[in-house]
């Protein structure tokens, strides 16, 4: 990937770009960043802070641990950073415009990992009577999510 990158919350009042080159990116699977994302795992990427611009709004922080504050959207409650140093800052690879192209190389904290993280890969799909159900369903969906994109204005 090249830079810029961009990327945001859900609402899209909070969006950030990176002017250099990412780092590591990671899965963490302990019980903090399972509680911050409300979710089995946190996908995160390293970039250095002199590389990342806040392009639109302000983050709220929360100090989870002694040695880590994590960024949020205040409006969405999207998360959206795990802050631990004053050099890099890891941002939440699924707020990336394109979080496809970025692939973690290494997991943390495997000792919280949820036993069924395993398996995800083996869980049945919805039968074709349930995917005609929902599809009619999400049909009726208005989107109100900020774009994968910013807009001139």
């Amino acid at each position: 990937m090249t830079a810029p990158l961009t990327g945001g919350c859900q609402c899209g009042g909070v969006r950030f770009r990176v002017d250099g080159p990412l780092g590591r990116a990671s899965i963490c699977h302990c019980r903090m960043c399972q509680k911050a994302f409300g979710a089995p795992f946190a996908a995160l990427v390293t970039v250095e802070i002199t590389d990342l611009v806040w392009t639109r709004g302000e983050r709220g922080r929360f100090q989870s641990s002694n040695k880590v504050a994590r960024g949020f959207c205040g409006a969405c409650g999207t998360s959206l950073t795990f802050e631990y140093h004053t050099r890099w800052i890891d941002l939440a690879i699924a707020t990336f415009d394109d979080p496809s192209a970025i692939t973690p190389v290494v997991q943390d904290s495997r000792a919280s990992r949820l036993a069924w993280v395993d398996h995800i890969a083996d869980l049945p799909i919805r039968s074709p009577a349930e995917l005609e159900r929902a599809a009619a369903w999400q049909a009726e969906i208005v989107n109100h999510q900020h774009p994968d994109h910013d807009t001139e204005r």
